[in-house]
């Protein structure tokens, strides 16, 4: 329960609407409970021979509260369950707020079906705790204040014979109340496998009808849903076995004054009034009773929900400024590139637990002037993306410093840093939105994103579909092809006008006409402006004006095309290799094909 209480950052700027609609509660609960008393006078005054219009003028009194109660009732469910609307919003712009700074890493080790199901039926339940159970809890509270208060003032007598079987209540709320949690932490926990299976089914539908592995699916699919009903049942006997058990508890104290309280009556110790409005006090104090083990079930809900959604507020990306700054927080204004320099660079995963997991990289040190090009060749697994993304600050190295224009990333602001940086990794993801809005994705000017296009040999193909530029993608950009989506990934980064772009083999699904067409296009778009282009095709980096090959993370050559070719070492046996290649293919196309 104590993870609710971290809710309040998000519930105190609504706290004037929250003492209002609580006061509401507060109202309507006592005139309630003002109606036995009223009754309990008509019945009294009838039964005195009081003259017929004392008893209409009771009855138009209870008409009276009755609307007005009528009216704070509804107040206090549009007050708190609007207010409770409101924090799940605030909450909810929270989590995505937090989902956009966490680092990939993070990512890997937590589900997107998993997160999925936190943003929806966690935070659904947490709403829940805010609202409704607040609500009903303070009425519940109140409730039975005031119905102790008006039994204790017919007969206190009464009243501790009906509180005796009450006893019990607290152990039986608080051990109930812990096997909810924990039964509603694994419900969660096995839709969240739900959610990820459907998630990674429909993301690779295509994959899973070429291997005919429909059923297979279906039966995996078959096997969650039917243990997210099995938790859900059990969880739906604990709370069956809840209610029933106060209504037990509250049903012993009626019985008990029924009989006490008939004999007091035949006695004359007790009137009828009194007995009749003492009876309806009762069940308003057994209402509540009841109602407090949905509430109970609710607060249970919402706790453990809020400590799934805590594991997403607490996470702290791997990558973030400093605070303080380290150093400058500003690059100076520049017309063309920067210049990058890498410095000692290496870099070592980290394990699960923590500790040092495997080198990628080591000892890399390299230099590239403002405007010039560096290419970067290897096979794969030599590390080349991991590279490139220590520009960008996707991860930080290790060991060594990696500088541009004189100045460690890390002493940059990310806005900063990020903005000189165009980035085209190697997937392609693109969005569900037309082809202009990709392509304007991080910029604002239409202009540059058609000139991008055409940069990026794409302006054909956008031409080819029937809405131009304004066509509608579809999800990850599934209506394109894969060669299609690393041109479009490419123009969306050269949109921006970076002054350093990066392209992580970014022409990998496009044929080697269309590479050579790209190429020529980005000599004249990246003139001036500094580049890193990491490709296994040494193709896409000859013209670079360096080039490094890259082995198990080591830089075991680097020099000029001509003068690595000359020496015949890796970069010359990488190239014969892809020529050998290109051969064969060539030779296995049939004649006139």
């Amino acid at each position: 329960m104590t993870s609710l209480t971290r809710l309040l950052p998000w519930a105190r700027p609504y706290l004037r609407q929250f003492v209002w609609g609580l006061a509401c509660v507060v109202v309507s609960t006592a005139l309630a409970n003002l109606m036995p008393t009223l009754i309990r006078r008509a019945i009294d005054a009838m039964a005195a021979g009081a003259p017929v219009r004392a008893v209409l003028d009771i009855a138009a009194t209870m008409v009276g509260l009755t609307l007005v109660m009528g009216w704070f009732r509804f107040q206090m469910r549009n007050i708190l369950n609007g207010v409770s609307r409101v924090v799940e919003n605030d909450l909810r712009d929270a989590l995505f707020a937090r989902l956009t700074r966490l680092d990939p890493a993070w990512y890997g080790r937590n589900r997107t079906g998993e997160v999925m199901a936190r943003l929806t039926n966690d935070l659904g339940a947490v709403r829940m705790a805010v609202g409704p159970a607040v609500m009903y809890l303070t009425n519940t509270i109140f409730g039975g204040i005031f119905a102790l208060s008006f039994m204790f003032s017919i007969s206190p007598r009464l009243t501790l014979l009906a509180l005796l079987p009450m006893v019990p209540l607290p152990i039986v709320t608080l051990g109930l109340g812990r096997a909810i949690h924990r039964r509603f932490e694994r419900v969660q926990a096995q839709f969240g496998d739900l959610t990820t299976h459907v998630q990674e089914h429909l993301s690779g539908v295509r994959i899973v009808r070429a291997y005919q592995q429909e059923g297979a699916e279906l039966a995996r699919f078959t096997e969650l849903s039917a243990g997210y009903l099995g938790k859900n049942l059990r969880l739906v006997r604990l709370n069956g076995l809840m209610n029933p058990s106060f209504a037990l508890l509250a049903g012993l104290g009626a019985a008990a004054v029924l009989g006490l309280g008939g004999a007091m009556v035949l006695a004359g110790t007790l009137s009828i009034g009194a007995f009749v409005a003492f009876g309806l006090y009762l069940a308003n104090l057994t209402w509540p009773l009841i109602a407090l083990g949905w509430v109970t079930s609710l607060f249970q809900r919402g706790a453990a929900s809020m400590t799934r959604l805590l594991a997403i507020l607490d996470a702290q990306p791997a990558i973030r400024d400093s605070e303080p700054p380290r150093g400058v927080a500003t690059l100076p204004p520049t017309v063309g590139g920067r210049t990058l320099t890498f410095e000692r660079v290496g870099f070592t995963h980290a394990a699960p637990d923590g500790t040092a997991g495997r080198t990628v990289l080591r000892d890399v040190s390299v230099s590239v002037p403002a405007g010039s090009t560096l290419g970067i060749v290897g096979a794969t697994g030599s590390s080349k993306t991991t590279l490139l993304e220590l520009i960008p600050r996707l991860a930080d190295p290790t060991q060594g410093r990696v500088l541009l224009d004189g100045v460690d990333v890390r002493d940059l602001p990310l806005d900063v840093l990020r903005r000189e940086i165009g980035f085209v990794p190697q997937e392609s993801l693109l969005f569900s939105e037309t082809i202009i809005d990709n392509l304007m994705y991080g910029s604002t000017s239409e202009a540059d994103a058609h000139w991008a296009a055409g940069v990026a040999q794409l302006t054909e193909a956008i031409d080819g579909f029937p809405g131009g530029f304004a066509t509608m993608l579809g999800e990850r950009g599934v209506n394109l092809s894969g060669g299609q989506k690393q041109r479009a990934a490419m123009a969306r980064a050269l949109a921006r006008r970076p002054s350093v772009v990066i392209l992580d083999d970014a022409l990998s699904a496009v044929d080697t006409h269309t590479e050579a067409a790209i190429l020529r296009g980005l000599r004249e778009a990246l003139a001036g402006r500094t580049a890193v282009i990491a490709s296994h095709r040494i193709t896409a980096i000859r013209d670079a004006h360096w080039i490094i090959v890259l082995d198990d993370g080591l830089v075991v050559e680097q020099g000029r095309h001509e003068e690595l070719l000359a020496a015949r070492g890796r970069y010359w046996t990488l190239l014969r290799r892809q020529q050998m290649e290109e051969e064969l293919e060539v030779e296995s196309v049939p004649a006139g094909a």
